[in-house]
């Protein structure tokens, strides 16, 4: 009797207990549901549209790095630059290199070289010092070198890596960005040389207005003229200034490039990537047409940055009032041949 008395009491009261059990824990129950449903709420909202939303607009978030622009993850600015960039800034440019190089190409076969009007006279008269030679040419050398990498820089993924194994990619480019970081403050020494040792034969006059009206006696009507020019040609002098210019400003963007240790921010390196594009371009375009001249567009043009002096003929065609200004002096005399 004892023990049926026992069980129906624990019959009862297990049931009991556990209904009481249940009602104390269910408020904690749903206050950690409803706790785990917010949190999951949260984290939804942080990781989803909304969020990504936000990132997209560029919005600013919280980071501990206390860096500038840190908290930002996209930078719709950015997109901007890009679009400028690849869409509108390579393309035009290459436009512009290819349409100069078919320009002289055309010219070489349509207008052909700028001859001689009489025959060498073997006279030499001394024209560039050893200094002047080996600043010209290591201005070339450097300009020329900072083109082509930068030219592969910008162009490169389009014409090189689609046919070269992806390791000697690498190589080049890794080649051509660190060439281009390192040799171009020696770019922007090399202008601030050229620019004090040769301002002064570069300023413009009114017979460079005559020469450049006569197109400097290369084509049309004018062509074989040889209009007047002093040491410097309009020609020369128009070089001169846009090297000048240019260079300036290619150097001084990219010096922003190089040292991004002043507080540039992303906006900074932007504009400063495009207008180093920019200058560069059209420093590459004009000097095509320079080199032109040299090698293919004017008989003996180079000779005299080579040895350093050059025709008396040359010079009274070319350059006939500073001909007229150095013809007498010492050095310009006729060598004796039995000295």
């Amino acid at each position: 009797m004892l023990k049926q008395l026992k069980r129906l009491s624990l019959s009862l009261l297990l049931p009991v207990l556990a209904a009481l059990t249940l009602t104390f824990a269910m408020p904690s129950m749903a206050n950690d549901s409803v706790a785990a449903k917010s949190a999951e709420k949260e984290m939804t909202q942080l990781g989803g549209a909304d969020f990504w939303r936000q990132v997209k607009a560029g919005e600013e978030g919280y980071t501990t790095s206390q860096s500038p622009e840190h908290g930002v993850l996209i930078s719709t600015a950015g997109e901007t630059w890009y679009v400028l960039k690849e869409k509108w800034m390579s393309p035009l440019g290459a436009l512009a290199i290819f349409g100069s190089l078919a320009m002289v190409t055309l010219a070489y076969f349509t207008i052909g070289p700028l001859k001689l009007s009489k025959p060498k006279t073997g006279r030499r008269i001394q024209r560039w010092s050893k200094m002047d030679r080996a600043l010209h040419w290591s201005m070339a050398f450097t300009f020329l070198t900072l083109a082509f990498s930068g030219l592969c820089l910008v162009y490169g993924k389009h014409f090189l890596k689609p046919v070269l194994p992806t390791d000697i990619w690498g190589m080049i480019i890794y080649a051509a960005k660190q060439y281009h970081n390192y040799m171009g403050p020696i770019f922007g020494i090399l202008l601030m040389t050229v620019l004090v040792k040769w301002w002064r034969k570069s300023i413009v006059n009114m017979t460079d207005i005559t020469w450049f009206m006569k197109m400097g006696g290369m084509v049309g009507k004018h062509k074989g003229t040889h209009p007047s020019a002093g040491f410097s040609n309009g020609g020369e002098k128009a070089i001169f200034w846009l090297l000048i210019w240019f260079g300036a400003i290619a150097a001084i963007s990219g010096f922003v490039l190089d040292f991004p240790i002043f507080g540039q921010l992303r906006r900074d390196m932007e504009l400063s990537n495009l207008i180093h594009m920019f200058s560069a371009l059209i420093l590459i375009c004009g000097f095509i047409f320079h080199i032109y001249i040299g090698l293919f567009g004017m008989e003996a043009a180079l000779e005299g940055m080579v040895t350093g002096d050059v025709d008396e003929t040359w010079a009274k065609e070319h350059h006939d009032l500073w001909y007229e200004e150095v013809k007498d002096l010492p050095e310009n005399q006729p060598k004796d041949k039995n000295s």
